[in-house]
């Protein structure tokens, strides 16, 4: 401010209080709006990981989910061959596999 109004900064400080008054809560607001954008940016970096990683453990689960789908299917098949409740359960149908989908 001082260089601003081509004066000495002792003018401002000593001589208007009011002004350097003013200019501090400007200065502290200014700060307290960088803080808090550096802070709403790492919060929503923080964010984007967590969701990266909830979405990859989804895809494991999906996975292990149609594994042991696939496995309980094979099981209940074998499981009325063997015990001969069904004629048709003879035959033991495997079901198709749904792709896998990796990054």
């Amino acid at each position: 401010m001082a260089i601003e109004a081509n004066v000495k900064r002792w003018h401002l400080t000593h001589q208007h209080a009011d002004l350097r008054q003013l200019f501090q809560t400007k200065a502290i607001e200014l700060e307290t709006k960088r803080t808090s954008n550096v802070h709403s940016s790492d919060a929503f970096e923080e964010l984007k990981k967590k969701h990266k990683e909830l979405q990859a453990h989804c895809r494991i689960l999906e996975a292990r989910l149609q594994l042991y789908a696939t496995t309980l299917n094979l099981l209940s098949l074998e499981n009325a061959a063997l015990s001969g409740r069904d004629a048709d359960a003879t035959k033991i149908r495997a079901m198709p596999r749904q792709p896998q989908h990796m990054p």
